[in-house]
């Protein structure tokens, strides 16, 4: 069974376009490998397994610097050189020309992925997410909110980034229009920390809005966390 999850495409400026990505479930070499083998039952020895395994290698790693090719069930292989040659007279030269061996799917791999399964999953996106808020005038965490004072957010995937309109250090009161920082004095993913503008009386929340990526391009459509806990002024 072949997992996959739905991401935002950042290559394109359509706000609906989605690409796969794979999960991978497991990673086998070749002990993993032998020890799958084993429990299918037989009577050859790992220590055989592993002594075939390896003079396997040996002979197609030999083969292949000898010019040949290979073509076997699982993969078949080719060569080509890249670089450019200067006229007919030219020859191959290492600091101009690469050699390339080339691997395709053989007749079994192509039927092997005929028969995959697939599983979609929930894709893991980049949301911002508030943890704690600190006014650090009064010193006091997760409590009030100091007019003019500064306030640090600690958290995951919050620095403010990108071109919406939307994006920006916000404080909700309970009623009324939010109200956005315009000072920044730090940005980071981890923590940021802003001017807190000269808010009303009242209880508010804190919300981020970015496009944060978490690498790459920016996000087409901003995230949002909203803290969960009612802050004092």
């Amino acid at each position: 069974m072949l997992k996959y999850s739905l991401q935002e495409n950042l290559l394109t400026e359509r706000p609906d376009d989605y690409s796969a990505q794979t999960v991978v479930e497991g990673s086998y070499d070749k002990e993993a490998i032998i020890s799958l083998m084993l429990q299918r039952g037989t009577l050859v020895t790992r220590t055989d397994m592993l002594a075939v395994l390896n003079l396997f290698e040996e002979v197609i790693t030999s083969l292949i610097q000898n010019g040949s090719t290979i073509n076997l069930p699982l993969f078949n292989t080719s060569f080509s050189i890249s670089g450019v040659f200067e006229g007919p007279m030219d020859v191959f030269d290492g600091g101009r020309h690469k050699l390339n061996v080339n691997l395709s799917k053989g007749v079994l791999l192509r039927d092997a992925e005929t028969k995959v399964k697939f599983e979609k999953t929930n894709a893991i996106s980049p949301t911002p997410s508030i943890q704690e808020v600190k006014d650090v005038v009064s010193g006091k965490t997760n409590e009030i909110l100091t007019p003019g004072g500064v306030v640090q957010l600690w958290g995951s995937n919050l620095k403010i980034v990108g071109d919406n309109e939307d994006v920006g250090l916000w404080f909700v009161p309970k009623t009324g229009e939010a109200i956005k920082a315009t000072v920044l004095v730090t940005n980071k993913p981890a923590s940021v920390i802003a001017m807190i503008p000269e808010l009303a009386k009242g209880e508010y929340s804190v919300k981020v809005v970015t496009q944060f990526p978490g690498g790459g391009a920016l996000l087409k459509i901003p995230r949002v966390s909203l803290f969960n806990k009612m802050l004092l002024v």
